[in-house]
Parts: structure tokens; sequence; C-alpha cells
């Protein structure tokens, strides 16, 4: 273990002799001036000694670190905050394997997961370095929950999800890793984070119910409790459809798929995406297929028969 830090840090000082300064610094010692000696230390403790992929060490290896500098420079994000930040997102990329083993040898409850591969270190210092680029350009935030092309229709409407804010629309658009799972729980801490920067309506858009997502186990909770210290802080909810066409539209009260329905409450919502699912949903249209198969599965779980 020794050995390896030992060669990081001599990469790292032959880098910068070569002139690319403290801003570009890359191996361990750029971890340690992130996230501190003793996360370094855990960080290395967790390595095999034969790791297929260890960017973290050398980050500007990865096939999209000219990519990753393009998009960030697009979106006004400091060179030099680009920078470490890159090197955290990577070494939270190496590391989270180790830490998704350990969630699934300690408990077989899934939230309790979920919360330890978040605890990735350099995840949480990424996020915290990145915080101030979560900004909302639009009056409105957004939450979502059904497939990418909800927030699409979300943004389209004049709320700002998580994928359109600076350093969001820049993680959409790189793959960092085949596994998504070594991504995922990076995702959860941004969204976290995301969410407590609301201080205004938040409008949540559904094309399916699922309580195990994010959007319902992790994001309504934080924006609870958001709103104990801001009652400006409001939940509008969305029950999204989307027709044989590809359109998305929204679901009213009495069944009818318009270009806004707002509920406000959580329950409602559901209850009338739900019914709809139930009651309206054509069997040949394909674009809503993935919703009305989460339905019959949520109902099926709490002990209803199937198309009953």
């Amino acid at each position: 273990m020794r050995e390896t830090q030992r060669a990081a840090e001599r990469q790292t000082t032959a880098q910068d002799a070569a002139g690319r300064g403290p801003a570009c610094r890359t191996g361990l010692a750029a971890l340690q001036q992130r996230a501190g000696n003793a996360a370094v230390t855990h960080w290395l403790q967790r390595q095999t000694g034969d790791l297929k992929e260890p960017y973290a060490t050398r980050p500007t290896e990865h096939p999209e670190w000219g990519p990753y500098q393009e998009l960030t420079e697009a979106a006004g994000i400091p060179q030099s905050q680009a920078d470490a930040a890159w090197q955290l997102l990577l070494g939270g990329v190496d590391s989270q394997g180790a830490l998704n083993a350990e969630a699934l040898a300690k408990t077989n409850v899934r939230q309790e997961q979920r919360d330890l591969r978040a605890s990735n270190t350099w995840y949480q210092e990424f996020v915290r370095l990145m915080t101030e680029h979560l900004e909302i350009r639009t009056p409105t935030m957004a939450l979502w929950s059904g497939g990418i092309e909800t927030s699409d229709y979300a943004y389209g409407k004049g709320h700002t999800p998580l994928e359109r804010t600076r350093i969001g629309g820049v993680l959409n658009v790189l793959k960092l890793h085949p596994d998504w799972k070594l991504k995922t729980p990076m995702w959860n801490v941004l969204s976290k984070a995301f969410v407590a920067r609301a201080t205004g309506p938040v409008h949540i858009f559904m094309r399916a119910y699922a309580p195990e997502s994010v959007l319902i186990s992790q994001e309504i909770p934080q924006l609870r409790l958001v709103q104990e210290l801001n009652p400006d802080v409001k939940l509008v909810w969305h029950p999204v459809y989307t027709t044989p066409d590809g359109r998305l539209r929204e679901i009213t009260a009495d069944y009818q798929l318009v270009d806004n329905a707002e509920y406000g409450g959580r329950d409602i919502c559901v209850s009338v995406l739900i019914q709809y699912l139930r009651k309206f949903h054509d069997e040949s249209n394909a674009k809503a297929t993935p919703a009305h198969e989460n339905m019959e599965k949520l109902i099926v779980a709490n002990g209803h028969k199937e198309g009953a």
C-alpha cells in the first residue's frame, strides 16, 4: 500500500514540475488535499492491488477527460474547481465497488444499504465542491420519476431538474464507468444537495410511482425537512402519462389528458396516476408500458390480484 502511495506521489511531483501546477494536480496527493489523509488511507485499504481502472491515481488518462474539460468550461465552472472535482469523482468511482459489497454484507434493508453506499467520501466531497453549481436558473425546481424523458418534459415546462444545472448537465453527458451501480450513489448524494437548495415551489412529475425510488424515499423526505425551515417551499404534484406518439400529458381528477394538472398532495396525485393506468391504459401503447407494468407490480405487492 505504501509503495502505491509513493508511486502516486512521485507521479504528482513529476506533473507539477512539468508545469501543470497545483490546479491540475493528480494522484493521491490531490486526494489528500481535497479529502484528508484518513480518507485516503481508507481508500487505499479498500484496494486489492489489482485495479483494472485506477483512474483516481491517473485521472487525465480517463477517456472522458477531454470531454469533461470541454463540458465544464462551457458550463462556466472554474478550471481549478473542475480539476479537483474530476479527481474526486474518479476516486469515488474507484472506491464504490467495495462500499457496495459492504452494504450488501451488513444489512438487507434497502434504505440502509443506500445510505451506506452513499457514504462514499469522494462523492460527498465532490458534491460539497460542486454545490454552487447546482444553481436553479428558472423560478422553480423540478423533481421527477419515470425516465429521463420526464426530466426533459419538466424542463420544457419552465422548471429546473437536477440534470439542467451546471454540474448536473455535465454529469448527464458523461459515462464515467460502464457499471451504473458505481455511479448511482454519486447521483443520490448530488440529488440530496440539490433538493436542499429549494427556496420556493417544487414541481414533482411522476410517470410511474415507485415507493423505493430516490424521489419518494430520499428527495421528498429531504424536501419535508426543508419545508420545516422555509414555508415558501411548496410541493406541486403532476401525474404524467405518455401517449402512443411519445407525447407526455398530465391527468386530471376526472381522468382527462391535458397540458397541465396540478395537485397539492402526493396521495391524490398517485391515486389519479394509478387509476388512469388501470382503467385507461391502452395495452398497445408501448410508450406507457413501463409505467403500467410498474403499477401492476405495485398492486400485486400490496396484495391485490394482477389486472383486478
